[in-house]
């Protein structure tokens, strides 16, 4: 099972420009495991919402004072669970990233500035003094901050433990970049493209592509990744650690910027402008290495890809990715073409940037439509997405996976999201009359599918 990432997202939602590298989204904690902690009562829950998609600024309205409620009556308890708290704040592979989260969210919280590059300078560059008055100030703030985060890992370690009883392994997402407002910039700036005063130099993008003509300006700032190397990679290090930490496996979107990554000027307005640059390669896959032992990733490498993002892919032994919906409108050496699937390979019917199939199939035009229909012998269009969902489960590639919306058969409402757009994405949930309940025919026909080719 894959699951987008978990970090705080921006204010679109958006889990690959999200607030933070290692902290999760408090926003998923289980309001019902609360009561079950005895950290809530049954009659302080809010009545369900039977809502088609999320409302973000609804459920944090509904949500965050009984999470807060939560977590301080947590840090007032005596028991087992506040002893499980202060294990988890002295765990020093957790205390690496949390102390300074927790310590960035506190200034956040009582400065109102668009980022910390307008912070007063102490606090802007750290300064001890400062920073203690800040824990003096916001010393219930900062507690409540790392209170949450321990029940969100403790409610997630539920849901991975469960997984794992029943067989499913939980595959992580991990954006490549981090947004500049972040703990994990404002305490690491040694690390990234900045200059002196704190401002980002140049910023992440990608070129013109299938999904935007002037190219995806994405903004966040850039590695500086001769200076990481110096420092033995630490801070990818710690990352990859905390991902080991919370998945069973996991995707490293934008694969291809380990070997080269398009910058963009801080001051462009569109992506175009930008130029490659020379990215770390295999130094960093090795140095991961050497402190955490194998890993186990999954590379995003679609879009651009060169020669050199192919062989450090294969040097790190990580499976690339296929996506079915690219494997049309060129000729038959389209890698994205079952035929030339690998088998150290991931291969899915379509991303979260892709539609839906359904949606897909209704926006083709007929030549295309026919190419489709030609290519896999099939006279019809009937359930397009079921004779698609056959042909990733019959590739030769190791893995496949199918988003929920084409095994429902849904149409493009149901897509999560679509590059290059503000608005409109990252809202999509399993309808209310769609409960796992009611799709003993699809989960039977998945099964029978599964058992055909192997997957069980």
């Amino acid at each position: 099972m894959q699951v987008l990432p978990l970090v705080p997202p921006d204010e679109g939602g958006s889990p690959y420009s999200g607030k933070d590298a290692n902290c999760g989204n408090t926003l998923l904690i289980s309001l019902e495991e609360l009561v079950k902690d005895g950290l809530l009562s049954k009659d302080e829950l809010p009545e369900p919402i039977n809502a088609e998609c999320v409302n973000f600024s609804i459920v944090s309205k509904l949500k965050d004072s009984l999470i807060t409620k939560a977590a301080w009556r947590l840090i007032l308890s005596e028991g087992e669970l506040r002893s499980e708290l202060h294990d988890f704040r002295g765990d020093p592979n957790i205390s690496s990233w949390l102390e300074d989260a927790a310590y960035f969210a506190a200034i956040n919280n009582s400065l109102n500035t668009f980022s910390w590059y307008h912070w007063p300078e102490p606090l802007k560059n750290r300064h001890l003094a400062a920073l203690e008055g800040i824990y003096d100030s916001q010393k219930d703030f900062i507690e409540l901050f790392i209170a949450k985060q321990f029940l969100l890992q403790r409610q997630w370690q539920k849901v991975r433990k469960y997984a794992h009883l029943k067989g499913v392994s939980i595959m992580g997402d991990m954006p490549i970049y981090v947004d500049y407002h972040s703990a994990d910039v404002w305490a690491n700036k040694k690390q990234f493209l900045l200059n002196k005063k704190g401002f980002p130099l140049l910023v992440s993008g990608v070129p013109p592509d299938l999904f935007s003509k002037t190219g995806q300006l994405w903004g966040s700032p850039l590695y500086d990744w001769k200076a990481m190397e110096k420092d033995g990679f630490s801070w990818w290090v710690r990352r990859i650690q905390r991902a080991q930490d919370l998945y069973d496996e996991f995707r490293i979107d934008h694969f291809r910027g380990f070997t080269g990554f398009w910058a963009v000027p801080s001051e462009a307005k569109v992506a175009m402008v930008g130029r490659w640059k020379v990215g770390p390669g295999k130094a960093l896959f090795d140095a991961i290495s050497r402190a955490v032992g194998k890993i186990k990733i999954i590379a995003e490498d679609l879009g651009v890809i060169t020669e050199d993002v192919v062989q450090l892919r294969k040097s790190i032994g990580a499976p690339g990715m296929a996506v079915l919906q690219f494997g049309f409108g060129s000729d038959a050496d389209n890698p994205h073409l079952p035929h030339n699937h690998e088998r150290n390979q991931v291969v899915y019917t379509g991303t979260h940037d892709n539609d839906t199939i359904c949606g897909w199939w209704e926006n083709m035009d007929q030549e295309e439509k026919f190419n489709v229909l030609k290519y896999f012998s099939i006279s019809d269009d009937d359930e397009i997405s079921w004779k698609l969902i056959r042909a990733v489960l019959s590739s030769v590639a190791q893995t496949t996976v199918i988003p929920m919306q084409d095994i429902l058969g849904l149409g493009s409402s149901a897509r999560m999201n679509t590059p290059a757009t503000q608005v409109g994405n990252w809202s999509w949930r399993i309808p209310h009359s769609m409960t796992f309940d009611l799709m003993e025919t699809e989960a039977l026909r998945l099964r029978d599918m599964l058992s055909v080719y192997g997957r069980l």
